[in-house]
């Protein structure tokens, strides 16, 4: 037995490397040793000792490797400037035998040094970090879980330390099939729908004159995508006991680089790096500043020297440049399914959002665009806009007290026509043609998402069971109680300070709405000083136009206010967020959405809510004006009306602030990146950035924002915003925001993928809780729309005119004929003679007629003078009233019926992708029942060939 022993164990040595690997092929079993003859000589217990000495010996090399591997000291005293460490796995590298390593991969840094083990992850330290213990602890059990690691020090900063993971097949699959993973395992098969003959002649003639059309040039060249497998076959949760069911052409490519990222980051969330049942997870290090970054690395560069048509793209970054982020290609559709395998499903629902949306701006666009010509087509033959310009006998009270002179109707004449290309005819239909699209664009995106998601796998997809805030855990460790889900103890709030902190937190909101408000007030007094200030500068330029100047001032005052507060915002709602202590991250996000857009909403629109619905609506009337503090005369509309103010402001505000957007989104990453680029140069001269690594160059770009999809989402729902609730004073705003999105898909596909490091691949269903806004802005904008219509434009004042008052009145008609004499029953009578001292302008108005001027007109309906209740409402304001209110109503449940006949007509899933998943669902079935009959069978057929049937099995 000692001879049979000592030959079993024969040559089993202890090698180190200088990686701080073992050479396990040290320990080989001679078999040669064994006698020759029958196998019942061989005493096989012997070899089952003598095998299980060789593994304790073998634990015993491991235990004095990590002893070696894992002094008091890190790893990091190992590492020099520029030098690989590797505390990998060596067995990997063995088996590969004696192939070659394969250069390329070596110098394109997406591999390890052998060439061979991918990089899937990237952790950032630096050695001089405090937090060494936690960090050892923490890589050990990186090791244990299978994962190969690397290590190597920056090229820059010696200080600094990437930690290069890569997971094995082994691995992957079994985390794969913890986490349900979707692979693909049966090419999909297509049935076309039956025909009748005559559809199939209709067919057969549009085809043959489409081939005398152009091709689509928004379509994608199929010949430079590659050939996205999973799309084209159906998938099912990822099994090893069913492998050979899935469609495996190459072990290292199955799983895609965004699969195995997200791998890798599910097994990193997963690992202690201390004692605790707390101390879990990379979120945590990242926190408390163990590592300084975490990343999965970009498939190399995004350009090439050679051109992608004649040599084809170097990788999927390149080919998401060539046809997705050039600007050569802003026509064409998305390759969403490129964007979705290279970044994940929750970004490539973002994408395919905002792609959704421009294409519905498109009908909203041209018919805004549409009622604006039709204004100025139809500008010649409006009745009001040429009384209002022949009015030269017609003197108009002045605007503001003292400095404002008095002036003639017919110097209006340019305001009254630039009225009429946006208050017309057409801009109620377009109103109710805004919000039927609001509706019809959120259930016709409903239908869209289902699609995406039957393509994408996420119609079975659940989210998993999130893990808690480590805020959350430390603050109400003490007390714990059961999770009905999971059946563990975790940490618990109390409904009393639950409660007390969402009031605190309801309390902050409320106030920095009133300091919005505020700010509002503040914008309206400058306005009030400002108008009697330019009605007095020296300018004529000036001074003939305060109003307008007033009003673009004002706007630009207001813009930088805007953009000053939304900083402030930002603060105000993480404070408030963190204060209410959400339980998990997608909790926070959501309250932290919610705010940050309650507070840009309330802040962005504040000022055109009152420029829309309060200025010139509480004046008074000349004689009896109304005043704040009792000092200053509130502002007064201009005299061809107060739609003016509203269009300039939604147009310099939408404009404003779209431009600074796109300038934040691309100029701070270009100018953050050139800068870092620029040190480089002067601190190591500029060949020194060539031969950067990929995880060094992907260290170098600007980290994804923390919060996500945030600001993307944030920027498109506000622009929702201004494209529908105002969009009756503004039929432009559609062809803006369009403009503005074609632009902004490349701006962010140009962000993604060259500017930023490359954000984990995260799954998800749908945009989340941005959906419900969307829906919420959708109900406002109909209700904001209804009042702009009705008190905001002249719309029901020139209706009950035409019917009641003008020359057809009782006749049933409202043409142009009708509006004669319109102008003059819209002006009220004013006795200058009446005028308060403060408010008594310096020129008597000689300067008109050569004489003082006795009476001037306002806008308003109110008695003349003489009358027996001077100054009092006439019964024209009041009939003006009640068609307003009247109006209110029956466009509101007009447009709401249409609304909600619409969501009830169209049905969220289409027909055809409902069929496809019941077919699918059906061949999957089919094939995976014949799959196990055929395991069954061959079972059946190796029993029979042992001669061990029973003749009681079934057939």
């Amino acid at each position: 037995m000692e001879a049979r022993s000592s030959g079993i164990t024969n040559g089993k040595t202890k090698v180190f490397h200088p990686e701080g690997g073992v050479d396990l092929q040290s320990y080989q079993l001679d078999m040669q040793i064994l006698p020759d003859g029958p196998k019942s000589d061989v005493d096989f217990s012997e070899i089952l000792n003598a095998i299980q000495e060789m593994a304790k010996d073998v634990n015993i090399l491991f235990d004095e490797l990590e002893a070696v591997n894992s002094p008091c000291k890190d790893d990091d005293s190992l590492l020099h400037p520029g030098n690989l460490t590797s505390t990998s796995d060596d067995a990997s590298r063995l088996e590969a035998g004696g192939e070659s390593v394969p250069e390329k991969n070596k110098s394109n840094g997406l591999y390890f040094r052998d060439g061979k083990c991918r990089i899937d992850y990237i952790l950032v330290y630096r050695k001089s970090n405090p937090q060494m213990e936690k960090r050892e602890i923490f890589e050990r059990n990186i090791r244990a879980e299978g994962l190969q690691m690397e290590k190597e020090s920056s090229l820059i900063n010696s200080d600094i330390i990437f930690v290069k993971l890569h997971a094995p097949w082994e691995v992957l699959g079994r985390y794969a099939e913890q986490m349900n993973v979707r692979m693909p395992f049966r090419r999909k098969i297509y049935y076309l729908p039956r025909r009748y003959k005559f559809m199939s002649r209709i067919d057969k003639h549009i085809s043959s004159f489409r081939r005398w059309l152009p091709k689509k040039p928004m379509r994608l060249d199929k010949e430079t995508l590659p050939d996205l497998e999973e799309n084209d076959c159906y998938t099912a949760p990822f099994s090893q006991q069913r492998i050979h069911h899935f469609i495996i052409h190459n072990k290292d490519t199955f799983f895609n680089n965004a699969t195995r990222s997200r791998i890798i980051h599910h097994i990193l969330q997963r690992i202690k790096y201390e004692e605790g049942k707390n101390k879990i997870g990379l979120n945590r290090l990242l926190t408390n500043g163990s590592y300084e970054a975490a990343f999965p690395l970009h498939e190399g560069s995004y350009r090439s020297k050679n051109s992608i048509r004649t040599h084809g793209a170097v990788n999927h970054r390149h080919l998401l440049y060539e046809c997705w982020a050039s600007w050569g290609v802003w026509y064409k559709y998305q390759p969403l399914d490129l964007v979705r395998r290279y970044f994940g499903e929750k970004i490539g629902l973002y994408f395919a959002w905002l792609g959704w949306y421009t294409g519905m701006l498109f009908p909203a666009a041209f018919i805004g665009l549409f009622v604006f010509l039709y204004g100025v087509i139809t500008l010649d033959h409006c009745q009001v806009s040429k009384e209002v310009c022949q009015a030269t006998d017609i003197i108009m009270c002045p605007v503001c007290d003292k400095y404002c002179p008095f002036m003639r109707l017919s110097d209006s004449c340019v305001y009254a026509k630039v009225t009429h290309l946006f208050d017309n005819g057409a801009t109620v239909f377009f109103a109710v043609f805004m919000a039927v699209w609001a509706t019809v664009f959120l259930e016709f995106w409903k239908r869209r998402r289902a699609v995406i998601a039957y393509d994408w796998d996420l119609i079975d997809w659940e989210e998993e069971e999130e893990e808690i805030r480590p805020q959350f855990e430390a603050k109400y460790s003490k007390k714990e109680r059961m999770n009905p889900i999971s059946g563990k103890p975790e940490p618990y709030q109390a409904f009393a300070d639950k409660c007390s902190r969402l009031i605190v937190s309801a309390s902050g909101i409320f106030f920095m709405i009133c300091v919005v408000i505020a700010a509002v007030f503040g914008i309206v007094i400058y306005r009030v000083v400002t108008v009697s200030t330019f009605a007095a500068f020296k300018w004529a330029l000036i001074r003939n136009n305060s109003q307008v100047a007033t009003t673009g001032t004002a706007v630009c005052i207001n813009f930088c206010i805007i953009m000053l507060l939304n900083v402030l915002y930002e603060k105000v709602a993480l404070l408030l967020t963190n204060l209410e202590q959400p339980r998990t991250e997608s909790e926070w996000e959501n309250s932290f959405t919610l705010k940050m857009f309650l507070f840009q909403f309330v802040n962005l629109n504040s000022s055109t809510f009152y420029i829309a619905f309060f200025l010139g609506r509480f004046t008074g009337h000349p004689g009896a004006y109304l005043r704040l503090i009792n000092r200053w005369r509130l502002e007064e509309c201009h005299p061809s009306g107060c739609l003016i103010d509203l269009c300039m402001q939604m147009g310099i505000i939408m404009v404003l602030k779209q431009t600074w957007n796109n300038f934040m989104e691309l100029g701070y990453p270009l100018i953050q990146n050139w800068w870092t680029r620029r040190k480089v140069r002067q601190e190591h001269g500029p060949e020194r950035r060539i031969s950067f690594p990929q995880w060094e160059k992907d260290y170098n770009l600007q980290p994804m924002n923390a919060y996500g999809l945030f600001d993307e989402y944030l920027e498109m729902i506000l622009q929702f915003g201004f494209t529908t609730i105002f969009v009756a004073a503004f039929p432009l705003a559609p062809l803006l925001a369009l403009l503005n999105n074609i632009i902004e898909i490349r701006l962010d596909a140009y962000k993604f993928v060259t500017q930023w490091r490359r954000p984990l691949a995260s799954r998800a269903k749908d945009i989340g809780i941005w959906y419900g806004i969307l829906e919420g802005i959708g109900i406002l904008s109909v209700i904001t729309n209804a009042f702009v219509i009705a008190i905001t434009s002249d719309f029901i004042p020139r209706l009950v005119y035409a019917y009641k008052y003008g020359p057809c009145a009782g006749q049933g008609e409202a043409g142009q004929k009708c509006m004669v004499g319109y102008v003059n029953a819209s002006l009220s009578v004013f006795r200058i003679s009446d005028f308060e001292n403060r408010s008594e302008p310096e020129s008597d108005g000689s300067e008109f007629s050569g004489t003082p001027l006795k009476y001037c007109r306002y806008r308003d309906y109110r008695e003349p003078p003489h009358s027996l209740v001077p100054y009092g409402y006439t019964l024209q304001f009041w009939h003006v009233l009640a068609a307003r209110l009247a109006f209110i109503i029956v466009f509101e449940h007009l447009v709401f019926c249409i609304k909600h006949l619409i969501s009830y007509l169209i049905p969220d899933l289409p027909k055809d992708l409902r069929d496809r998943m019941r077919r699918e669902k059906y061949l999957i079935q089919e094939m995976m029942y014949e799959a196990e009959l055929e395991r069954l069978q061959k079972e059946r057929k190796e029993r029979k060939k042992n001669g061990k049937a029973h003749h009681n099995e079934w057939p």
